[in-house]
Protein backbone atom coordinates (compact mmCIF):
# COMPACT_ATOMS: atom_id res chain seq x y z
CA UNK A 1 0.00 0.00 0.00
CA UNK A 2 2.85 2.25 0.73
CA UNK A 3 4.37 1.83 -2.65
CA UNK A 4 0.92 2.46 -4.46
CA UNK A 5 0.81 5.94 -2.42
CA UNK A 6 4.66 6.87 -3.63
CA UNK A 7 2.95 6.24 -6.77
CA UNK A 8 0.14 8.16 -6.69
CA UNK A 9 2.52 11.29 -5.29
CA UNK A 10 5.02 10.41 -8.51
CA UNK A 11 1.99 10.77 -10.47
CA UNK A 12 0.38 14.07 -8.52
CA UNK A 13 3.58 15.31 -9.37
CA UNK A 14 3.95 14.62 -12.90
CA UNK A 15 0.97 15.72 -13.68
CA UNK A 16 1.49 19.23 -12.01
CA UNK A 17 4.36 20.00 -14.28
CA UNK A 18 4.34 23.20 -15.70
CA UNK A 19 3.27 23.63 -19.35
CA UNK A 20 6.90 25.36 -20.50
CA UNK A 21 9.89 22.61 -20.88
CA UNK A 22 12.42 23.61 -18.40
CA UNK A 23 15.25 21.72 -20.18
CA UNK A 24 18.73 23.72 -20.54
CA UNK A 25 18.90 24.30 -24.52
CA UNK A 26 19.10 27.84 -25.48
CA UNK A 27 15.48 29.25 -26.86
CA UNK A 28 16.17 31.49 -29.88
CA UNK A 29 15.05 34.99 -29.03
CA UNK A 30 12.28 36.72 -31.43
CA UNK A 31 14.40 39.89 -32.10
CA UNK A 32 17.66 38.26 -32.84
CA UNK A 33 15.64 36.58 -35.31
CA UNK A 34 14.08 39.29 -37.01
CA UNK A 35 17.18 41.31 -37.21
CA UNK A 36 18.72 38.36 -39.10
CA UNK A 37 16.03 38.58 -41.17
CA UNK A 38 16.56 42.29 -41.82
CA UNK A 39 20.55 41.66 -42.74
CA UNK A 40 19.94 38.59 -44.99
CA UNK A 41 16.30 38.19 -46.57
CA UNK A 42 17.07 38.53 -50.11
CA UNK A 43 13.98 40.10 -51.16
CA UNK A 44 14.29 42.82 -48.48
CA UNK A 45 17.63 43.32 -50.10
CA UNK A 46 16.83 43.91 -53.44
CA UNK A 47 14.29 46.57 -52.40
CA UNK A 48 16.63 48.28 -50.10
CA UNK A 49 18.50 48.78 -53.37
CA UNK A 50 15.74 50.01 -55.50
CA UNK A 51 15.17 52.59 -53.05
CA UNK A 52 18.76 53.69 -53.64
CA UNK A 53 18.69 53.76 -57.12
CA UNK A 54 15.95 55.51 -57.13
CA UNK A 55 16.94 58.85 -55.25
CA UNK A 56 19.62 58.46 -57.88
CA UNK A 57 17.08 59.67 -60.35
CA UNK A 58 16.33 62.96 -58.74
CA UNK A 59 18.78 65.26 -59.67
CA UNK A 60 18.61 63.45 -63.51
CA UNK A 61 15.11 64.13 -63.72
CA UNK A 62 15.94 68.00 -63.07
CA UNK A 63 19.15 68.16 -64.99
CA UNK A 64 18.77 70.24 -68.17
CA UNK A 65 19.04 68.37 -71.17
CA UNK A 66 22.38 67.40 -72.77
CA UNK A 67 23.78 70.55 -75.12
CA UNK A 68 24.53 69.89 -78.81
CA UNK A 69 27.42 70.73 -80.28
CA UNK A 70 27.74 70.44 -84.15
CA UNK A 71 30.65 71.05 -86.58
CA UNK A 72 29.90 72.23 -90.07
CA UNK A 73 31.28 72.87 -93.35
CA UNK A 74 29.46 75.84 -95.55
CA UNK A 75 28.81 76.30 -99.13
CA UNK A 76 31.79 74.22 -100.01
CA UNK A 77 32.17 74.58 -104.25
CA UNK A 78 31.95 70.74 -105.48
CA UNK A 79 34.41 71.80 -108.07
CA UNK A 80 37.12 72.14 -106.63
CA UNK A 81 36.25 71.85 -102.81
CA UNK A 82 38.41 74.79 -101.78
CA UNK A 83 37.18 77.43 -98.83
CA UNK A 84 38.68 80.71 -100.85
CA UNK A 85 37.13 80.87 -104.06
CA UNK A 86 32.94 81.66 -103.05
CA UNK A 87 32.47 84.50 -99.83
CA UNK A 88 29.84 82.39 -98.38
CA UNK A 89 31.86 79.18 -97.76
CA UNK A 90 33.43 78.83 -94.31
CA UNK A 91 33.96 76.59 -91.60
CA UNK A 92 31.37 76.58 -88.45
CA UNK A 93 31.06 75.39 -84.47
CA UNK A 94 27.58 76.09 -83.05
CA UNK A 95 26.34 75.23 -79.86
CA UNK A 96 22.58 74.69 -79.26
CA UNK A 97 20.93 74.37 -75.60
CA UNK A 98 17.33 73.37 -74.92
CA UNK A 99 15.53 74.69 -72.34
CA UNK A 100 12.15 73.12 -70.88
CA UNK A 101 9.03 76.18 -69.93
CA UNK A 102 9.63 77.90 -66.52
CA UNK A 103 8.50 75.60 -63.87
CA UNK A 104 8.81 71.86 -65.85
CA UNK A 105 12.58 71.20 -64.82
CA UNK A 106 11.02 71.53 -61.09
CA UNK A 107 8.22 69.28 -61.51
CA UNK A 108 9.94 66.52 -62.89
CA UNK A 109 12.18 66.65 -60.10
CA UNK A 110 9.06 66.64 -57.43
CA UNK A 111 8.05 63.57 -59.20
CA UNK A 112 11.43 61.74 -59.24
CA UNK A 113 11.54 62.71 -55.28
CA UNK A 114 8.19 61.55 -54.62
CA UNK A 115 8.53 58.05 -56.47
CA UNK A 116 11.62 57.60 -54.34
CA UNK A 117 9.79 58.05 -51.17
CA UNK A 118 6.51 55.97 -52.82
CA UNK A 119 9.83 53.17 -53.22
CA UNK A 120 10.75 53.72 -49.63
CA UNK A 121 7.30 53.58 -48.32
CA UNK A 122 7.27 50.30 -50.27
CA UNK A 123 10.49 49.04 -48.56
CA UNK A 124 9.04 49.79 -45.23
CA UNK A 125 5.72 48.23 -45.91
CA UNK A 126 7.85 44.85 -46.97
CA UNK A 127 9.70 44.66 -43.78
CA UNK A 128 6.81 44.84 -41.85
CA UNK A 129 5.40 42.36 -43.76
CA UNK A 130 8.55 39.59 -43.62
CA UNK A 131 8.54 40.90 -39.51
CA UNK A 132 4.81 39.84 -39.50
CA UNK A 133 5.63 36.87 -41.12
CA UNK A 134 8.35 35.70 -39.07
CA UNK A 135 6.24 36.74 -36.32
CA UNK A 136 3.61 34.23 -37.09
CA UNK A 137 6.33 31.42 -38.02
CA UNK A 138 7.54 31.68 -34.57
CA UNK A 139 4.26 31.36 -32.60
CA UNK A 140 3.18 28.53 -34.65
CA UNK A 141 6.95 27.15 -33.90
CA UNK A 142 6.16 28.18 -29.85
CA UNK A 143 3.02 26.11 -29.95
CA UNK A 144 4.38 22.91 -31.84
CA UNK A 145 7.38 23.47 -29.04
CA UNK A 146 4.66 23.32 -26.14
CA UNK A 147 2.68 20.28 -27.76
CA UNK A 148 5.87 18.47 -28.18
CA UNK A 149 6.52 19.04 -24.51
CA UNK A 150 2.89 18.59 -23.25
CA UNK A 151 2.88 15.18 -25.20
CA UNK A 152 6.34 14.24 -23.83
CA UNK A 153 4.75 14.68 -20.45
CA UNK A 154 1.53 12.29 -21.03
CA UNK A 155 3.37 9.94 -22.74
CA UNK A 156 5.75 9.36 -19.21
CA UNK A 157 2.19 9.87 -17.38
CA UNK A 158 0.54 6.98 -19.44
CA UNK A 159 3.59 5.01 -19.06
CA UNK A 160 3.20 5.10 -15.49
CA UNK A 161 -0.56 4.16 -15.64
CA UNK A 162 0.61 1.11 -17.88
CA UNK A 163 2.77 0.19 -14.82
CA UNK A 164 -0.30 0.72 -12.51
CA UNK A 165 -2.47 -1.21 -14.87
CA UNK A 166 -0.06 -4.24 -15.07
CA UNK A 167 0.43 -4.76 -11.88
CA UNK A 168 -2.90 -4.22 -10.63
CA UNK A 169 -3.90 -7.15 -12.80
CA UNK A 170 -0.71 -9.13 -11.85
CA UNK A 171 -2.40 -9.40 -8.43
CA UNK A 172 -5.90 -9.97 -9.93
CA UNK A 173 -7.13 -6.64 -8.94
CA UNK A 174 -7.15 -5.27 -12.63
CA UNK A 175 -8.27 -6.12 -16.33
CA UNK A 176 -6.54 -6.72 -19.01
CA UNK A 177 -7.97 -4.57 -21.47
CA UNK A 178 -6.91 -1.75 -18.88
CA UNK A 179 -3.60 -2.91 -19.54
CA UNK A 180 -4.59 -2.88 -23.92
CA UNK A 181 -6.07 0.49 -23.75
CA UNK A 182 -3.07 2.75 -22.05
CA UNK A 183 -0.88 0.82 -24.72
CA UNK A 184 -3.42 2.04 -27.71
CA UNK A 185 -2.79 5.54 -25.61
CA UNK A 186 0.48 5.30 -25.68
CA UNK A 187 0.42 4.15 -29.52
CA UNK A 188 -1.55 7.41 -30.23
CA UNK A 189 1.02 9.56 -28.17
CA UNK A 190 3.70 8.03 -30.69
CA UNK A 191 1.90 8.77 -33.66
CA UNK A 192 1.22 12.98 -32.68
CA UNK A 193 4.81 13.46 -31.67
CA UNK A 194 6.48 11.98 -35.78
CA UNK A 195 3.31 14.55 -36.38
CA UNK A 196 4.00 17.01 -34.79
CA UNK A 197 7.94 16.54 -35.30
CA UNK A 198 7.20 16.70 -39.04
CA UNK A 199 5.00 19.72 -38.77
CA UNK A 200 8.02 21.60 -36.91
CA UNK A 201 10.35 20.54 -40.06
CA UNK A 202 8.12 22.18 -42.21
CA UNK A 203 7.98 25.38 -40.22
CA UNK A 204 11.70 25.55 -39.77
CA UNK A 205 11.70 25.30 -43.36
CA UNK A 206 9.50 28.43 -44.11
CA UNK A 207 11.29 30.68 -41.47
CA UNK A 208 15.14 29.44 -42.96
CA UNK A 209 13.95 30.75 -46.44
CA UNK A 210 12.76 34.12 -44.92
CA UNK A 211 16.62 34.23 -43.36
CA UNK A 212 18.01 32.79 -46.32
CA UNK A 213 19.56 30.19 -44.12
CA UNK A 214 19.86 26.66 -44.93
CA UNK A 215 16.71 24.92 -45.99
CA UNK A 216 17.43 22.65 -43.62
CA UNK A 217 18.67 23.95 -40.69
CA UNK A 218 17.98 23.30 -37.27
CA UNK A 219 15.71 26.14 -35.62
CA UNK A 220 16.30 26.52 -31.62
CA UNK A 221 13.52 26.38 -29.47
CA UNK A 222 11.11 29.29 -29.08
CA UNK A 223 10.77 31.47 -25.50
CA UNK A 224 7.59 31.41 -23.33
CA UNK A 225 5.89 34.68 -24.62
CA UNK A 226 4.49 37.40 -22.58
CA UNK A 227 1.02 36.38 -21.22
CA UNK A 228 -1.84 39.63 -22.60
CA UNK A 229 -1.81 42.56 -19.46
CA UNK A 230 -3.08 45.49 -21.90
CA UNK A 231 -6.36 46.53 -23.17
CA UNK A 232 -5.75 48.39 -26.18
CA UNK A 233 -7.79 51.46 -27.43
CA UNK A 234 -9.63 51.33 -30.86
CA UNK A 235 -9.51 54.72 -31.90
CA UNK A 236 -5.90 55.59 -30.19
CA UNK A 237 -4.92 52.39 -32.80
CA UNK A 238 -6.70 53.69 -35.46
CA UNK A 239 -5.15 56.97 -35.78
CA UNK A 240 -1.38 55.09 -35.52
CA UNK A 241 -2.42 53.03 -38.38
CA UNK A 242 -3.23 56.09 -40.50
CA UNK A 243 -0.14 57.71 -39.55
CA UNK A 244 2.35 54.89 -39.16
CA UNK A 245 1.29 52.29 -41.60
CA UNK A 246 3.85 52.16 -44.42
CA UNK A 247 1.30 51.11 -47.12
CA UNK A 248 -0.89 54.12 -46.51
CA UNK A 249 1.80 56.42 -46.76
CA UNK A 250 3.09 54.81 -49.99
CA UNK A 251 -0.58 55.87 -51.12
CA UNK A 252 -0.62 59.56 -49.77
CA UNK A 253 2.90 59.90 -51.55
CA UNK A 254 1.55 58.18 -54.94
CA UNK A 255 -1.35 61.15 -54.62
CA UNK A 256 0.84 63.55 -53.89
CA UNK A 257 3.04 62.45 -57.06
CA UNK A 258 -0.66 62.26 -58.92
CA UNK A 259 -0.88 65.76 -58.34
CA UNK A 260 2.34 66.80 -59.73
CA UNK A 261 1.82 64.40 -62.57
CA UNK A 262 -1.08 67.28 -63.47
CA UNK A 263 0.26 70.06 -62.64
CA UNK A 264 3.14 69.03 -65.26
CA UNK A 265 0.70 68.18 -68.02
CA UNK A 266 -1.14 71.34 -67.71
CA UNK A 267 2.38 73.06 -68.52
CA UNK A 268 2.50 71.20 -71.69
CA UNK A 269 0.43 73.41 -73.14
CA UNK A 270 3.63 76.02 -72.84
CA UNK A 271 6.36 75.65 -75.53
CA UNK A 272 9.69 74.97 -74.74
CA UNK A 273 12.71 76.63 -76.58
CA UNK A 274 16.17 76.21 -77.83
CA UNK A 275 18.84 78.80 -77.73
CA UNK A 276 21.71 78.36 -79.94
CA UNK A 277 25.11 80.14 -81.10
CA UNK A 278 27.34 79.79 -84.35
CA UNK A 279 31.03 81.03 -85.06
CA UNK A 280 31.40 80.54 -88.89
CA UNK A 281 35.57 80.98 -90.10
CA UNK A 282 36.22 81.98 -93.76
CA UNK A 283 39.41 82.36 -95.11
CA UNK A 284 40.18 85.32 -97.37
CA UNK A 285 38.91 84.89 -100.79
CA UNK A 286 41.91 84.31 -103.93
CA UNK A 287 40.51 87.53 -104.85
CA UNK A 288 42.15 88.86 -101.83
CA UNK A 289 38.76 90.46 -100.31
CA UNK A 290 36.49 88.53 -97.71
CA UNK A 291 37.69 86.49 -94.65
CA UNK A 292 35.72 88.18 -92.67
CA UNK A 293 34.19 85.83 -89.71
CA UNK A 294 30.45 85.10 -89.33
CA UNK A 295 28.14 85.37 -85.21
CA UNK A 296 25.28 83.48 -85.68
CA UNK A 297 22.17 83.22 -83.08
CA UNK A 298 18.77 82.39 -82.30
CA UNK A 299 16.15 80.78 -80.46
CA UNK A 300 13.41 78.32 -81.55
CA UNK A 301 10.16 77.41 -79.83
CA UNK A 302 8.01 74.28 -80.56
CA UNK A 303 4.10 75.25 -81.09
CA UNK A 304 1.58 72.86 -78.91
CA UNK A 305 -0.97 73.55 -82.18
CA UNK A 306 -2.46 70.15 -81.46
CA UNK A 307 -3.31 70.49 -78.00
CA UNK A 308 -6.89 69.57 -78.66
CA UNK A 309 -5.56 66.26 -78.99
CA UNK A 310 -2.53 65.64 -77.29
CA UNK A 311 -2.08 68.27 -74.65
CA UNK A 312 -5.69 68.32 -73.25
CA UNK A 313 -5.85 64.72 -73.72
CA UNK A 314 -2.95 64.06 -71.38
CA UNK A 315 -4.42 66.85 -68.74
CA UNK A 316 -7.29 64.70 -68.55
CA UNK A 317 -5.45 61.32 -68.05
CA UNK A 318 -3.16 63.10 -65.44
CA UNK A 319 -6.28 64.07 -63.39
CA UNK A 320 -7.71 60.76 -63.91
CA UNK A 321 -4.96 59.12 -62.19
CA UNK A 322 -5.02 61.25 -59.16
CA UNK A 323 -8.52 60.51 -58.81
CA UNK A 324 -8.03 56.74 -58.95
CA UNK A 325 -5.43 56.86 -56.11
CA UNK A 326 -7.58 59.00 -54.23
CA UNK A 327 -10.18 56.15 -54.30
CA UNK A 328 -7.34 53.26 -54.22
CA UNK A 329 -6.25 55.35 -50.91
CA UNK A 330 -9.57 55.16 -49.52
CA UNK A 331 -9.99 51.16 -50.22
CA UNK A 332 -7.18 50.65 -48.25
CA UNK A 333 -7.52 52.70 -45.44
CA UNK A 334 -10.83 50.76 -45.30
CA UNK A 335 -9.19 47.59 -45.69
CA UNK A 336 -6.72 48.63 -43.10
CA UNK A 337 -9.67 49.60 -40.47
CA UNK A 338 -11.55 46.05 -41.02
CA UNK A 339 -8.28 44.34 -40.48
CA UNK A 340 -8.23 46.53 -37.12
CA UNK A 341 -11.10 45.62 -36.15
CA UNK A 342 -11.23 42.19 -36.78
CA UNK A 343 -7.82 41.86 -34.58
CA UNK A 344 -9.08 43.59 -32.03
CA UNK A 345 -11.87 41.08 -31.79
CA UNK A 346 -9.67 38.02 -31.80
CA UNK A 347 -7.41 39.40 -29.25
CA UNK A 348 -10.30 39.74 -27.07
CA UNK A 349 -11.98 36.93 -27.54
CA UNK A 350 -8.24 35.23 -26.69
CA UNK A 351 -7.85 37.06 -23.81
CA UNK A 352 -10.69 36.02 -22.10
CA UNK A 353 -9.83 32.14 -23.11
CA UNK A 354 -6.96 32.37 -21.70
CA UNK A 355 -7.82 33.82 -18.12
CA UNK A 356 -10.60 31.27 -18.35
CA UNK A 357 -8.24 28.04 -19.07
CA UNK A 358 -5.69 29.34 -16.81
CA UNK A 359 -7.98 30.16 -14.12
CA UNK A 360 -10.86 27.27 -14.66
CA UNK A 361 -10.83 24.63 -16.90
CA UNK A 362 -7.05 23.31 -16.82
CA UNK A 363 -7.49 23.63 -13.29
CA UNK A 364 -10.54 21.90 -12.72
CA UNK A 365 -9.38 19.03 -15.32
CA UNK A 366 -6.11 18.62 -12.94
CA UNK A 367 -8.24 17.91 -9.89
CA UNK A 368 -10.27 15.68 -11.77
CA UNK A 369 -7.03 13.73 -12.88
CA UNK A 370 -6.10 13.76 -9.54
CA UNK A 371 -9.21 12.55 -8.46
CA UNK A 372 -9.46 9.71 -10.99
CA UNK A 373 -5.71 8.58 -10.04
CA UNK A 374 -6.79 8.15 -6.54
CA UNK A 375 -10.22 6.28 -7.48
CA UNK A 376 -8.17 3.82 -9.31
CA UNK A 377 -5.76 3.06 -7.07
CA UNK A 378 -8.94 2.24 -4.28
CA UNK A 379 -10.98 0.57 -6.93
CA UNK A 380 -13.71 3.40 -7.03
CA UNK A 381 -13.26 4.31 -10.59
CA UNK A 382 -12.52 2.10 -13.69
CA UNK A 383 -9.21 2.63 -16.01
CA UNK A 384 -11.41 4.25 -18.85
CA UNK A 385 -12.46 7.01 -16.59
CA UNK A 386 -9.07 7.28 -15.53
CA UNK A 387 -8.01 7.69 -19.18
CA UNK A 388 -10.62 9.84 -20.22
CA UNK A 389 -10.03 12.41 -17.47
CA UNK A 390 -6.04 12.35 -18.64
CA UNK A 391 -7.11 13.24 -22.13
CA UNK A 392 -9.45 15.96 -21.46
CA UNK A 393 -6.45 17.66 -19.26
CA UNK A 394 -4.06 16.65 -22.07
CA UNK A 395 -6.47 18.73 -24.33
CA UNK A 396 -6.77 22.03 -22.21
CA UNK A 397 -3.16 21.97 -22.07
CA UNK A 398 -2.55 21.90 -25.33
CA UNK A 399 -5.76 24.22 -26.25
CA UNK A 400 -4.41 26.69 -23.95
CA UNK A 401 -0.88 26.60 -25.60
CA UNK A 402 -2.89 27.01 -28.62
CA UNK A 403 -4.71 30.10 -27.97
CA UNK A 404 -1.52 32.01 -26.11
CA UNK A 405 0.27 31.21 -29.39
CA UNK A 406 -2.76 32.41 -31.15
CA UNK A 407 -3.11 35.82 -29.41
CA UNK A 408 0.44 36.15 -30.28
CA UNK A 409 -0.27 36.19 -33.77
CA UNK A 410 -2.88 38.41 -33.32
CA UNK A 411 -0.87 41.18 -31.11
CA UNK A 412 1.91 40.69 -34.72
CA UNK A 413 -1.31 41.30 -36.62
CA UNK A 414 -1.51 44.39 -34.90
CA UNK A 415 1.46 45.67 -34.60
CA UNK A 416 1.34 45.08 -38.83
CA UNK A 417 -1.90 46.59 -39.86
CA UNK A 418 -0.81 49.66 -37.20
CA UNK A 419 2.88 50.17 -38.15
CA UNK A 420 3.97 50.59 -34.60
CA UNK A 421 5.11 48.16 -32.26
CA UNK A 422 2.89 47.45 -29.25
CA UNK A 423 3.91 47.29 -26.08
Amino acid sequence: MLKNGFIILFLLFFSSLPLYSQEEEKAISLDALLKEALQNNPRLQAFRLQTIADSLKIPQAGALPDPMLSLNILNLPLDNYVFDQEPMSGKQFAVKQSFPFFGKLGLKERIARENARVTRANYNELEAQLFRNIKLLYYDLYYIDEAITTTQKNFSLITEFVNIAEKKYSVGKGLQQDVLKAQVELSKMNERLITLKQKREQLEANLNKLLNRPIRQAVAKTEKPLLPVKIYDWKNLEQSAVKQRALLNAWRLRIEQRKAQSALAKKSYLPDFSVFMAYTQRDVLQSGMGGVDFLSGGITFNLPLYFGRKQAKQVQEKQIAQRQAEAAYRNIQNQVNAALDNTLTAMDKNTKLLDLYSTGIIPQAAQSLQSAMIGYQTDKVDFLTLINNQKTLFNFELEYSRILSAYQKNLAELEYVTGTRIQ
